[in-house]
């Protein structure tokens, strides 16, 4: 698209943003030629209250700035279908979108080395209800998990396949599961996400054996994985489709939410609301909760009520009400 202005000619194009490293932007045009980008000075973003503007998986319009220098100034951001976001590093009341426009989100969890809790996982999923975007569970090193493991994965397996998310069980060091991946992934643009040390890296390596990204073991002293990711960035699937890779997220947070909305994004939860006796019931000690009842009847975990409980807590320690 060209239009004039004055006497200068300006391009417009359409592009894709596939990384964020802060203030400059890797994008794809439609053509694509890919380019380095940064935002437009005067450029204002609605009523966003994200520390990040842009983020990958948005799409973009872009102004040639150097064509020598292959840069570009962003103009415009389209309209974003959802996304995906997580408590700013710098403002527990702001946001950080993650990642945007998702057709799908795949959570990398293990169970053992590290151990991905039940709060975190379902942390992530109200994130994913939050924002429209399906959420697959898929835990990691099957190859060194012994009955007890084997028995949790079961359950939560269970658990989590009567509440409709798919589960699956890999093994990325013995190349388990690797097809099945393949096919969730296949022709869809997925997020990427887990803890550091579930895996998430070296699937990306065994799907791009060029790329090599850095992966690292298990910190010994916190029994958690430490970092290798430090910008979300996008690759284009050999088999057709998207992954976005995320930097190891430690919390999950949750912003932007009244506590009244919590248990609507709780599928098992949501479908007894319209039965409880108060519209801005809690599901703690009211009269006539549905949500109560459904667990006493064993309709609704205790587990997964519990981690409702959990972040509801945590709701009012972000002094959102």
């Amino acid at each position: 698209m060209f239009y004039s202005l004055s006497t200068s000619i300006f391009v417009l194009l359409k592009a894709l943003i596939y990384k964020s490293t802060g203030s400059w932007y890797i994008v794809e045009t439609e053509t694509g030629k890919r380019m380095n980008a940064r935002l437009k000075g005067v450029l204002k973003i609605g009523n966003i209250t994200s520390t990040n503007p842009i983020a990958v998986g948005d799409t973009v319009e872009l102004e040639i700035e150097d064509e020598l220098e292959n840069t570009a100034i962003i103009s415009k951001i389209y309209d974003r279908n959802n996304y995906v976001a997580r408590v700013s590093p710098h403002n527990k009341h702001h946001h950080h979108i993650v990642a945007s426009n998702l057709d799908q989100s795949l959570l990398f969890a293990t169970l053992k080395n590290p151990k991905t809790s039940q709060g975190f996982i379902d942390r992530f999923l109200v994130a994913c209800e939050m924002h429209h975007v399906p959420a697959i569970i898929v835990f990691n090193k099957a190859d060194i998990y012994e009955e007890k493991e084997l028995e949790q994965f079961a359950n939560l397996k269970k658990m989590y396949n009567d509440i409709g998310y798919r589960v699956a069980l890999v093994s990325m060091e013995q190349n388990q599961g690797l097809d099945i991946l393949k096919n969730i992934l296949a022709n869809k643009t997925t997020l990427l996400s887990g803890h550091s040390g579930t895996g998430k890296s070296t699937f990306i390596n065994m799907l791009f054996p060029d790329l090599q990204l850095r992966t690292t073991e298990v910190s010994d002293w916190s029994g958690k994985g430490m970092h290798t990711t430090t910008f979300a960035e996008m690759f284009d699937l050999p088999f057709g489709g998207k992954i976005i890779d995320t930097p190891g997220i430690r919390e999950l947070g949750l912003v932007d939410m009244k506590k009244v909305e919590l248990s609507g994004y709780f599928p098992e939860m949501k479908k007894h609301l319209q039965d409880c006796k108060f519209n801005n019931c809690l599901h703690i000690n009211e009269p006539g909760c549905a949500i109560k009842q459904a667990i006493g009847n064993e309709e609704i975990t205790f587990d997964r009520y519990q981690s409702y409980y959990n972040i509801l807590e945590s709701l009012v320690d972000l002094s959102i009400k």
